[in-house]
């Protein structure tokens, strides 16, 4: 894996977590006018680490001399159920957890172990995520959404 190759992965990871930011900023808003308040509170704690993981991939494009470019890989959605807000992030939580590690191989390939640590890293809390999630589909399941 080359230098542009590893920035091309950094880049495509940047927009993921800035695309994810904003889908779970929208499900808070959406959260909030449907009185779910609690519930937006916990999607904006979601939204400020996927922030977080996007200051990671920034700082990183430029440590590698490479030009940070902030933009969304998708448009947000708004979902109109519980269960479709919550479908929606698994959906793109799995999606990063994919691409993450695939990343982090290839990052190793390539002897960038920084890259590769920051990869990895980002798995484990997209990993927390996906299980959060899950658990939520699986309530919704069993108890009905508006026992949720």
């Amino acid at each position: 894996m080359s230098r542009d190759e590893t920035l091309h992965d950094l880049q495509t990871a940047l927009s993921m977590e800035l695309t994810a930011a904003h889908q779970y900023q929208l499900h808070a808003s959406v959260l909030n006018d449907w009185g779910i308040d609690r519930l937006a509170g916990k999607m904006r704690e979601e939204m400020e680490e996927e922030l977080g993981h996007s200051d990671a991939f920034i700082d990183r494009i430029l440590f590698l001399k490479g030009t940070p470019n902030l933009v969304l890989e998708k448009t947000p959605k708004i979902a109109d159920s519980l269960e479709a807000v919550f479908q929606s992030d698994l959906d793109d939580e799995k999606d990063a957890i994919k691409f993450y590690t695939d990343a982090a191989r290839r990052a190793n390939d390539a002897g960038d172990i920084g890259s590769q640590v920051i990869f990895e890293r980002i798995v484990l809390d997209e990993e927390g995520h996906m299980a959060w999630l899950e658990l939520q589909l699986d309530l919704i399941k069993r108890m009905g959404e508006p026992a949720y």
